[in-house]
């Protein structure tokens, strides 16, 4: 009896769902339901996926990831649900794309969220975040053509006349994508250079004297080698504007490494003979104090006083200008993409 009753249920089930598929009397019906589900996915998923390499806020990137999906999955369940119009060949590819979309969301993009959260420790992790990136906007891209190309087969095969245009969203992907790799070629070219600068003052806020040197040395170098990469590097679409706003950071940053850092040197230097004479003089009773202490202290004062001045003008030039150049390129970069990303 209880197998009977399984048996009953599965039935009742496979008639209800065929009771409630979504059917169409024309191929015209169904192009139009499928086109409809893919834009609202691949649209929102390509949304998404520009917002999580160029977005400045990422405190809300993985809630919009999770609504994303639950919407692919709505999608595809209702893809489905929905009887195919001669066959289910084309219903397939498309169920194929929508699946890729999904598994990249849920896997790929989830990774490079990680990534990115990382990616500014080192250059390698941010080599590895850029690449992470593009190559799951080129399986996005792919896909997404491999669909179009399915799309205006099966309308062909149907006698339906579709207009194609500069709009169709996987010439836009692929524009798209040339744009990015442009600006992620040029953001790495950058921060192999900028985390030399984060490692010099993290040497100088610990007044590491060898350290100062050594990563001085090696801003300037690497910033001189940017500065030869830069002259190769070719403009997208004759736009210079990413290549000039980099090389006026790397300019900062070779004035910064030769001419600032050896002044902010001589000043830790200079500090810390003073604090030895101050800590030496403090530690010596009073009465025991010889005129040679008192006179080498009272020297130094003035002479490490007229240092801190400059050190603190120094440092107050240094931040100014690094904020402007560093504004600079933001700046460019925002427009760059403005002009050279298709419009949704």
């Amino acid at each position: 009896m209880k197998t009977l009753t399984k048996i009953l249920f599965a039935l009742l089930l496979t008639v209800s769902y065929h009771t409630n598929a979504q059917k169409f009397d024309t191929a015209l019906e169904y192009l139009e339901f499928i086109g409809k589900e893919q834009e609202i996915v691949t649209k929102s998923t390509w949304k998404y996926t520009k917002a999580v390499a160029h977005s400045k806020s990422d405190r809300n990137i993985n809630k919009k990831r999770k609504s994303l999906i639950k919407t692919v999955e709505r999608s595809i369940a209702k893809i489905k649900k929905a009887q195919g119009f001669d066959g289910n060949d084309y219903k397939n590819n498309v169920l194929r794309h929508m699946n890729l979309n999904e598994s990249l969301l849920k896997q790929d993009y989830a990774k490079i969220v990680d990534m990115k959260a990382v990616a500014e420790q080192s250059y390698d992790l941010m080599e590895a975040y850029v690449l992470a990136q593009e190559m799951a906007d080129e399986k996005m891209a792919e896909s997404q053509v491999e669909y179009e190309a399915q799309f205006y087969s099966y309308a062909a095969k149907h006698k339906i006349n579709i207009v194609e245009s500069d709009n169709d969203l996987g010439k836009k992907m692929k524009i798209s994508n040339k744009v990015f790799k442009h600006t992620s070629g040029m953001h790495l070219a950058f921060f192999k250079v900028y985390i030399n600068e984060v490692y010099l003052w993290e040497a100088i806020n610990k007044k590491d004297i060898s350290g100062i040197q050594q990563n001085a040395n090696a801003l300037s170098e690497t910033a001189k080698e940017g500065l030869e990469l830069l002259k190769t590097q070719e403009a997208y679409k004759n736009d210079k504007s990413l290549i000039l706003a980099t090389k006026a950071i790397f300019e900062f940053f070779i004035d910064e490494a030769e001419n600032k850092i050896p002044q902010i040197s001589e000043f830790l230097i200079l500090d810390d003979d003073f604090q030895t004479i101050k800590n030496t003089l403090e530690k010596t009773p009073e009465k025991e104090r010889t005129k040679e202490q008192v006179d080498a202290y009272n020297g130094k004062i003035k002479e490490i006083n007229d240092a801190g001045n400059n050190y603190n003008k120094l440092n107050a030039s240094l931040n100014v200008n690094r904020q402007k150049v560093l504004n600079k390129l933001e700046e460019t970069k925002a427009k760059f993409l403005s002009r050279h990303v298709p419009k949704d």
